[in-house]
């Protein structure tokens, strides 16, 4: 196995394991027992590390909890147990949602101690033959991109596997004995904070728009997040043509020689970029003579939606798996076979012509402004937590399509204010009620609201956390709501 290098306690150096290494006497915090500290604890453990998990909550589900205590981790769970860090200590590995403001984490940078999220462990075990990571960060369209790129994957006979963000973490695909050829991978600007040394076959910034400004601290910080993902890429940047925060962050980032920066446009593609011609996705980046020919994907109507930014999806999506070296037709036959998650733009019932659509995971205002871009008019269904966005730009851009507003959650007054502002004409209503039956009255008051050929929308432009467990709750909620609507009707 070789020589290993010590810290100055005689314990193993970390930074210097690998999946193959003993991590025998490596002493290692884990915060946050969800699926990422789960999946981070219970690979420490299995290396030989000796684990100790914190979380201030006590999960619902215990199962895990029971299965890193049979394995032998300390559990310190419950309020009181992350203000302080255990005194011997190599190494902290920390869930994607914790802020470096936490007392905790605070205490590990003080100690100089190696902070990583589980992100970051999985690429340091990725082992001698690592799948290639093909990586998709931005402010909205991650998961359906990254569904976009595996479905593309699959059909040109990879065994790809879309993990991360999306739901399954890397790290268990990592190691996973049996695990992908390739990995498309969705990384939040929470999990890419605490990556360092992550390198991408090739990655994409589908956009940049202010969120989680509660966590980063300014826009800034935010975008630095999301650049971070182009750091040491080996053959492509994929950026919004359309977007000049992603062509800075392309500008700004340290790649491997030969790396090329990869436009996509809902315009004509020049030389080095995809984009569309007329009703084709073309290439005019991964062809022999890209100055003057280009590679026909697919068609507009390959695709499920061809909502524009769902197109956008559908282009970032072809240009990193061409990158990968995908051929044209497993493209066009990917994106066929393509369906997009619940609660993303659902229909969910049509009553007396007017539309209910679930957007539940618009969770902030870029991702609003797009649902509402999508419809000629709308009964808007906004609010929750706000995480420092602000809607003044929203409300502006879509003003002339609301019919009517209904505001939920914590930080309602924040987009009540913005309409206030520059939308006072239209109408307004606030529910405030217990969770058993806020939907209803929700869907009640939209409903008045509405006029045949509306669409009554949620899409909150916030996070759920203050009334439901997360937005597929807030989402399944005003999906029931809607059907007991129809049964009535």
């Amino acid at each position: 196995m070789g020589h290993r290098r010590m810290t100055p306690a005689g314990t193993p150096d970390p930074a210097q394991l690998g999946r193959s290494s003993s991590w025998e006497g490596v002493r290692a915090v884990v915060c946050g027992v969800g699926a990422s500290g789960f999946a981070a604890a219970d690979t420490l453990v299995h290396l030989g590390a000796a684990v100790t998990v914190v979380d201030e909550k006590v999960p619902a589900e215990t199962d895990n909890v029971r299965l890193l205590e049979f394995l032998g981790a300390d559990l310190h769970l419950g309020p009181g147990t992350t203000h302080s860090l255990p005194e011997e200590v190599d190494l902290v590995v920390t869930s994607p949602g914790w802020s470096p403001s936490a007392p905790i984490l605070v205490a590990a940078a003080a100690r100089g101690l190696p902070v990583w999220g589980e992100v970051e462990l999985a690429w340091r075990l990725r082992g001698d033959d690592p799948a290639p990571w093909l990586c998709v960060t931005g402010t909205n369209g991650k998961t359906t991109t990254v569904q976009m790129l595996d479905a593309i994957l699959s059909a040109e006979g990879l065994r790809s596997g879309a993990v991360g963000n999306i739901g399954r973490p890397v790290l268990q695909a990592v190691m996973d004995p049996e695990g992908p050829e390739v990995l498309a991978v969705e990384l939040s600007s929470y999990q890419l904070h605490w990556s360092s040394s992550l390198a991408a076959e090739s990655a994409a910034v589908l956009n940049i728009a202010s969120d989680h400004l509660d966590w980063h601290g300014s826009p800034e910080g935010y975008a630095a997040a999301k650049g971070r993902i182009y750091e040491n890429v080996e053959r492509a940047c994929v950026y919004n043509v359309q977007d000049p925060w992603t062509e800075r962050l392309v500008r700004e980032a340290d790649v491997v020689d030969g790396a090329r920066a990869i436009g996509f446009t809902l315009g004509l593609p020049e030389p080095g970029m995809v984009g569309l011609v007329d009703d084709v996705l073309a290439d005019r980046a991964f062809v022999d003579d890209r100055q003057n020919k280009a590679a026909e994907l697919a068609h507009l109507n390959d695709l499920h939606d061809q909502s524009p930014h769902v197109v956008a999806n559908a282009l970032a999506a072809a240009a990193l798996a061409r990158a990968h070296g995908v051929t044209p037709r497993s493209v066009r036959d990917g994106l066929r076979a393509f369906r997009s998650l619940p609660h993303r733009i659902a229909l969910v019932d049509e009553i007396a012509d007017v539309r209910y659509v679930d957007d539940s995971k618009a969770t902030n205002p870029h991702a609003a402004l797009a649902s509402l871009l999508g419809v000629d008019s709308a009964v808007w269904i906004a609010g929750g937590l706000a995480k420092g966005a602000t809607f003044d730009e929203l409300v502006l851009a879509a003003r002339d399509r609301l019919r009517g507003v209904v505001l939920i959650g914590a930080d309602r007054a924040a987009v009540a204010d913005a309409l206030g502002r520059h939308a006072p004409d239209v109408p307004v209503v606030e529910v405030v009620t217990g969770k058993d039956v806020l939907m209803d009255r929700v869907v009640e008051s939209a409903t008045k609201m509405a006029r045949p050929g509306d669409t009554v929308l949620l899409a909150p432009g916030c996070a759920s956390m203050d009334q439901f467990r997360d937005y597929q709750a807030r989402g399944n909620a005003f999906a029931e709501a809607v059907r007991r609507l129809g049964r009535r009707s």
